[in-house]
């Protein structure tokens, strides 16, 4: 697996899919599309400087609060891909998540959007601006979309 990339647009990371995630008609499983998706939202932290210890020292956590996966195109074993991530930011205590597979051919495997927020782990609530959370703990806010 290379290194994971940032520009303009999106964040990608590439994945392998690798034999063992698929199902017994050699297609992806479901569940794992979404295990792509979360890894390159950590990824993507990782990328702006932000790593997972260091949230959960500063009594912080991301949370997914809702998800919509959109099957386009099915992916097998040895097929390789890209999986952006873009974070959508608001005023609000949420933000938004969007997510593309994509195929090396530039084949759209899937497509995922969704609403996170970032929890106070102590409080058990949100944060009222998770932008301004992840920028104070992130090396290069850039990255998050957040300037």
């Amino acid at each position: 697996m290379s290194e994971a990339q940032a520009d303009s647009e999106s964040f990608t990371v590439p994945v392998t899919v690798r034999g063992y995630e698929t199902d017994t008609q050699g297609h992806l499983n479901q569940a794992v599309y979404l295990q792509y998706g979360e890894h390159a939202r950590w990824s993507l932290l990782k990328a702006a400087g932000i790593e997972q210890a260091e949230l959960v020292a500063s009594g912080v956590g991301p949370v997914v609060l809702e998800q919509t996966l959109r099957y386009k195109h099915e992916l097998r074993a040895g097929d390789e891909v890209t999986v952006s991530c873009v974070f959508e930011w608001s005023d609000r205590k949420v933000f938004g998540v969007h997510q593309v597979i994509r195929k090396t051919d530039g084949t759209l495997a899937a497509e995922m959007t969704g609403v996170g927020g970032i929890m106070d782990l102590r409080a058990r609530r949100l944060v009222a601006d998770p932008g301004a959370a992840l920028r104070e703990l992130a090396t290069d806010p850039k990255v998050l979309g957040l300037e």
